[in-house]
């Protein structure tokens, strides 16, 4: 009990309240901005917290990192850009909700589940104190690769009518997540003499990429605001009943946020999809997700939050990172002399406490504040979007460019994104590939260190026994799975002779690229070989099977309807805007990244939002603005052009 009163004290002095305050407005801040997420922003406060009290330090670290996950719902609900890698889910149901006028009630019930996840997962955590030890050392690389299939298996349930299409993609995904250096024997696979490909594509340019870019060219093409009607609507009431009445979705899916959390490496950015998956799998009436259903914003919200508190199980008992995020705020427990382990559960409990329930609190700060602020911030969506767009193509490139602070952050980001806005024409479904890549060296490597650690003897093992049984059961499903006809007129624009020509070719260009994987794969060692071989036959057969499907016309469920596909998009806009991009990255070749930037908000508000050239060129000074005080705080040096080379400029501006 005296354990319990210190903790108390220290939780509720007016200094511990003050830095965790401070560190959750950052963390709100740093959640809105789309993809820089926890981890960015722990990066950014670590300078600061050097000296500082231990306990201050804890608070506003805690603080930043516990409301990313609810504030990161504001620009995927209402922008259809993820906040955060962990807030990808939250796009396919809240976005189409703010489309049409519901971001209220997305928002009410997305801050209402975060807020039990967040709490819950914070209970969870004190109860894993004393209870959770055994069970973690008792996952080892069998499991974790189980886990890792089990995750894979469910892609097929996001991908709307044809799981295998879905599975064909995640395969992409993974080929794709191998590109870099082998984990087993060192050697560059599919890099072409890259030095920046070496490393492989980071997960930030892959995640906007698929989301950000796709999004923003749909909304350019069809509306004027976000929301279709120009309002956000008055759900918030509605949104909070919608998480009662769908308590028990809230209450698996934040278990489920807090297990997969508490796995080392795994949970950050697919545990949102696992509990997607998990509530479409367990859902009657399932052909509404995608299209804007409250349960799939209910789902990835709750396990997200719950998921900080599960990865602080390994990184307070174990000293070893549940995520991202949790091995920057391992660095920064180390600058102020906090050595999470053992040792520190035995002599310093208390601080341990205060620590958890800095995270419980820390959400219930974060999500008031996110509800008093709603109203303002989702007064976006009533804003021309033609004005919002540049801003947002800005702030995603920005995002991506912090990944590794080069040219082919920026590259990367155009090609892939320019990918995905055909894999969305098509009907084939971002979030599988997404997952595929984020599981592939996860998966590669726990195969290896499986095989190498138990040989075929961990098929034995308990805990693989009862995954290897789910792995089964959740395929089972995926294939059964049959959502309702599409209609009539869907069916028009899908069996159109253009549609289909193109889909064939952008089937054929899947299959291109399996087939050079698999050239490269057989050129590499045994150990680097194996993986992506396999992946490239079991990837190739069912692309050639999709294929043959297409070229005869197959049957609508099986072929083209997806939950992902628009009929009524058209390649010559899609070229339009990719056309506007690429500009952009060519201005910035010749003037630099951030004048260039500014050139391209002034150019598109003008062109195509018309109004005053005072007006677009304040637009692009603020752009220039922001850049700036970003250069200053983040130590950037933003790409040079050919500007640069003649003229002396200032550091910030390439220079």
């Amino acid at each position: 009990m005296e354990i319990f009163l210190e903790a108390l004290f220290q939780l509720i002095s007016p200094a511990h309240l003050f830095f965790l305050v401070l560190g959750t407005l950052l963390g709100l801040l740093v959640g809105v901005l789309p993809g820089l997420g926890g981890t960015a922003g722990l990066s950014l406060v670590l300078p600061f917290v050097f000296g500082m009290d231990a306990s201050h330090a804890l608070a506003m670290m805690i603080g930043l990192l516990a409301p990313t996950t609810t504030s990161d719902t504001f620009p995927s609900v209402l922008m259809g850009i993820p906040g955060t890698s962990g807030s990808q889910a939250t796009v396919v149901d809240g976005f189409p909700m703010a489309k049409r006028g519901e971001g209220a009630r997305a928002l009410g019930a997305a801050f209402t589940a975060s807020l039990f996840g967040g709490i819950f997962g914070a209970i969870v955590l004190t109860g894993a104190i004393y209870i959770a030890k055994p069970l973690i050392l008792a996952v080892g690389f069998g499991e974790q690769m189980l886990l890792i299939f089990l995750a894979l298996t469910m892609v097929g349930m996001l991908t709307g009518a044809n799981a295998l299409k879905g599975l064909a993609t995640c395969g992409i995904g993974l080929m794709v997540g191998m590109i870099g250096y082998a984990p087993a024997t060192a050697e560059s696979r599919l890099t072409f003499g890259s030095v920046y490909m070496d490393s492989g594509i980071p997960i930030v340019v892959v995640g906007l990429a698929m989301f950000a870019m796709p999004e923003i060219i749909e909304l350019l093409r069809r509306h004027h605001t976000i929301a279709e009607e120009g309002v956000l609507g008055k759900g918030w009431i509605e949104g909070f009943k919608d998480a009662f009445r769908n308590k028990f979705i809230v209450l698996r899916c934040s278990v489920i946020g807090c297990i997969v959390g508490a796995l080392p490496g795994l949970g950050g950015s697919v545990v949102d999809w696992i509990a997607y998956g998990h509530v479409v799998q367990t859902s009657k009436n399932r052909e509404t997700f995608g299209t804007g259903d409250i349960r799939g914003v209910l789902a990835p919200e709750s396990a997200n939050n719950a998921k900080e508190g599960g990865a602080l199980i390994p990184t307070l008992l174990f000293g070893i990172p549940g995520s991202g995020s949790m091995a920057i705020l391992l660095g920064g427990f180390i600058m102020v002399d906090v050595h999470p382990g053992i040792e520190l559960i035995k002599t310093n409990i208390d601080l341990v406490y205060t620590i958890i329930w800095s995270l419980a609190l820390a959400n219930v700060i974060g999500a008031g504040l996110c509800l008093v602020l709603a109203g303002q911030i989702a007064r976006l969506t009533t804003i021309p979007y033609a004005l919002l767009a540049p801003f947002m193509l800005v702030l995603i490139f920005f995002a991506a460019f912090q990944a590794s602070r080069g040219w082919g952050d920026l590259l990367s980001l155009f090609l892939l994104g320019t990918l995905a806005t055909y894999m969305k024409r098509y009907g084939w479904p971002r979030p599988a590939l997404l997952i595929g890549f984020f599981l592939s060296p996860r998966l590669e490597s726990s195969t290896y260190l499986a095989l190498e650690a138990y040989g075929l003897s961990f098929l034995q093992r308990p805990g693989v026994i009862i995954l290897l049984v789910l792995v089964v059961l959740s395929a089972i499903a995926a294939v059964r799975f049959k959502p309702n006809e599409p209609s009539a007129e869907a069916m028009q624009g899908l069996h159109s002779g253009k549609t289909r020509t193109g889909q064939l070719m952008f089937t054929g260009l899947f299959l291109a690229f399996t087939a050079m994987v698999f050239i490269d794969g057989i050129q590499k060692k045994f150990l680097a070989m194996m993986f992506p071989v396999s992946i490239a036959v079991l990837t190739f057969a069912m692309l050639a099977t999709l294929f043959v499907m297409q070229a005869r016309r197959a049957g609508p469920g099986t072929v083209f309807h997806d939950l992902d596909h628009d009929p009524t998009e058209t390649s010559t806009t899609n070229i339009h805007y990719l056309l506007w991009i690429a500009g952009m990255l060519g201005a910035t070749g010749l003037v630099g990244f951030p004048l260039a930037l500014t050139g391209f908000i002034f150019v598109f508000t003008m062109v195509k939002a018309g109004g005053s050239v005072l007006r677009n060129g304040v637009l692009g000074v603020s752009a220039l603005a922001f850049l700036g005080v970003m250069a200053h705080f983040l130590v950037l040096k933003y790409p040079a052009g050919l500007l640069q080379k003649f003229v002396d400029m200032p550091w910030w501006l390439g220079g």
